[in-house]
């Protein structure tokens, strides 16, 4: 980057309104103006900066998502122009549909006064494919623009200023890669759609009438292969047929409470032949222990949190859809509270400050004891998180990124998501739990049964065990004596 001068003018872009705004409040620390762009949504706002040693007036506005369409040429469009077939090798191209010709002459108007380009998409291979959709469209304005990128994972302060004054270049091979696959969706989707619909329309009667005589029977390169796995555990589900079989359950009762042990055998299919056991076992009663194991169960704490694994624990524990989970969690985001929540990455990279992630969160009424004691080496708490094995190369795990007891306009579920959040991150920095876990094997009449259960071990330190309940990790400290070991199975 050049050094000092006179100031320049750079075109920061977005790829949400929203984001935008953020970025420029961070940046000006509120001493933005803000000015309405070609597109009602999309606002330019002002201000002046220092990126390293050149002074810069800064324009930040924004897109909303991807800024082109891929379609084919004009020849091609009407169904019956050719074989779907030749779909497969016509030509395509990519163009700015009508609905986003103003946010495209924004762009135009305001690259041509800049010198810089700084695109502020999302850092995955769908944010960096709009990148290019903007560079496009500025560099056709201006040619002489200077195009950086800037990387960033939250919208908080710290990140941001790291972030442009941190610039690097756009990756012109992760946008081809979503070129490449967006035509595939269209050449694929385009030509068996055609190919099915106009093949079942001539080959059926179909008693409809009105606009459900235009009906398109859609291919979708993804979603078709899906619902052949549903309709094909459905045909499963249908051809099962049920047959009864029985089983021997049996239990003791004590001052400590019940021990349910399970039959060895499973169960039986043959009534006759479970009923003569049930009664042999019924004539002889008596249990005989036979055989006491004893064993040492590691409570892992959990990988670094990624999309999928959010979906799954905010649908199992809070009863949240997927859907809704990331909507909340988008909007978290977008006011600064958590990472970027679309991530495959399950690992921290070395030069996280994870220490200083925890320390945020110690003046939490609920969970802020346990952050303080998680970094005081004497309780020997700490574990540095495991590698989960996967890297997008675009963000890191799912993170908390700034405190909160609950803003007010939060929502239950956003209480819940920022829980989430929170308290797994501080799950995968803990020490794992350690617990005994005793199997039972006794014998009656003949017949094998065994029961086993979970205690805490006593340890010359408190050990922390992590459990989940109602999408909510808790950590709490237990130090039974050690004789409750066999009573409490």
């Amino acid at each position: 980057m050049p050094p000092g001068g006179s100031a320049i003018r750079v075109l920061n872009v977005a790829e949400k309104p929203s984001v935008a705004k953020s970025v420029a409040e961070i940046l000006s620390r509120g001493g933005m103006q803000s000015r309405a762009g070609r597109s009602r949504y999309n606002r330019v706002f002002e201000f002046n900066y220092a990126i390293g040693a050149q002074a810069c007036h800064m324009l930040v506005t924004s897109v909303t998502g991807h800024l082109m369409e891929l379609d084919f040429d004009d020849r091609y469009r009407r169904w019956y122009s050719c074989d779907p077939a030749e779909l497969f090798h016509a030509p395509v191209r990519k163009a700015v549909p009508q609905d986003k010709q103003d946010i495209k002459r924004t762009l135009e108007e305001e690259a041509r006064t800049c010198q810089w380009l700084v695109l502020w998409l999302d850092c995955d291979r769908e944010g960096e494919n709009i990148a290019y959709e903007v560079v496009d469209i500025c560099a056709g304005a201006n040619r002489n623009l200077n195009i950086w990128r800037a990387r960033f994972s939250a919208l908080i302060p710290r990140e941001i200023h790291e972030a442009v004054q941190h610039l690097a270049r756009p990756n012109k091979l992760f946008a081809d890669a979503v070129d490449a696959r967006q035509e595939i969706d269209l050449r694929i989707g385009a030509s068996f759609t055609r190919f099915q619909t106009m093949l079942l329309k001539d080959a059926f009667v179909l008693d409809v009438s009105g606009e459900e005589r235009n009906m398109v029977l859609s291919y979708g390169p993804c979603q078709f292969p899906t619902l052949g796995f549903i309709v094909e555990r459905f045909w499963e589900i249908q051809a099962h047929e049920p047959e009864e079989f029985w089983t021997i359950n049996c239990s003791h009762t004590s001052d400590e409470g019940t021990a349910s042990f399970i039959w060895i055998r499973g169960h039986l299919f043959d009534y006759s032949s479970a009923v003569v056991i049930y009664e042999m076992c019924v004539h002889e009663p008596m249990a005989t222990v036979q055989n006491v194991r004893n064993q040492e169960k590691l409570k892992y704490p959990p990988y670094p949190l990624s999309t999928v694994e959010l979906q799954k624990r905010a649908s199992r524990c809070c009863r949240m859809s997927s859907e809704h989970t990331m909507k909340v969690a988008e909007e978290l985001y977008q006011a600064g509270f958590i990472s970027y929540p679309r991530t495959e990455t399950d690992s921290f990279s070395p030069n996280t400050d994870l220490h200083a992630i925890v320390r945020e969160q110690v003046d939490h009424p609920d969970w802020g004891t346990y952050a303080q004691r998680l970094l005081n080496p004497e309780e020997r708490l700490w574990r540095n998180p495991s590698n989960g094995g996967h890297d997008d190369k675009a963000h890191p795990p799912i993170h908390p990124t700034k405190f909160s007891t609950g803003e007010n306009n939060w929502s239950p579920d956003h209480k819940k998501v920022y829980e989430l959040v929170v308290r797994h991150f501080l799950a995968c920095c803990s020490q794992p739990a350690v617990g005994a876990e005793t199997t039972v094997e006794v014998d009656i009449a003949g017949e094998q049964f065994n029961a086993s259960g979970r205690v805490f071990l006593r340890r010359k330190i408190t050990w922390t065990f992590i459990v989940m309940t109602h999408g909510v990790v808790h950590y709490f400290q237990h130090t039974p004596s050690d004789s409750s070991l066999f009573r409490r199975l």
